[in-house]
């Protein structure tokens, strides 16, 4: 059997048009930015509105979902990701830079949370009482632990022990 010239080139493009897509799936699959939330965005895991509560929010984009998964306190990011039970693939995590954003109503200023530094211990609450507060520079957690005290650590440092769940929003007087 003889392939013409033009049969060739057909299927030469139909190869290339498939592996562009293929690729560009791939990419796109690989490449999370951060979003920020609105007035009614709940916390995907208890379901409270992150703009009510202070402190520093989270988000989490899993591999083959098209929005974050969103928290209200970046101790539920903790102990998401430090979960046994946690499997899904983990494209990226952002959490808020607490240098920039206001404690009280935190809106923006997210960074890539594997790259942070954090407060564990402090004086500070967020929505589930005793917080993890984040920072994109080690400098600016330092004179956070300074003023409010805490150990400052990096990701990695952070123990499934220190990310305690059961405080809540009971801490929060708004509840």
């Amino acid at each position: 059997m003889l392939i013409t010239r033009r049969q060739l080139l057909l299927a030469s493009l139909a190869v290339a048009s498939q592996a562009t897509l293929v690729a560009c799936g791939n990419q796109t699959e690989q490449v999370a930015m951060p979003a920020d939330f609105d007035p009614a965005t709940t916390c995907d895991l208890d379901g409270m509105l992150l703009a009510d509560y202070p402190g520093p929010k989270g988000q989490i984009h899993f591999a083959g979902e098209a929005r974050p998964t969103w928290y209200c306190d970046t101790v539920e990011v903790f102990s998401t990701l430090l979960k046994p039970e946690q499997v899904r693939t983990v494209r990226a995590v952002f959490v808020q830079d607490m240098e920039l954003a206001d404690w009280e109503a935190p809106r923006g200023n997210w960074f890539d949370a594997k790259t942070g530094f954090y407060v564990s211990g402090s004086k500070r609450h967020g929505s589930m009482g005793p917080t993890i507060a984040s920072f994109r520079n080690e400098a600016a957690a330092r004179k956070f632990a300074a003023t409010y005290g805490g150990k400052v650590l990096r990701f990695a440092d952070v123990r499934p022990e220190m990310v305690d769940l059961s405080g809540g929003a009971s801490h929060d007087h708004r509840m």
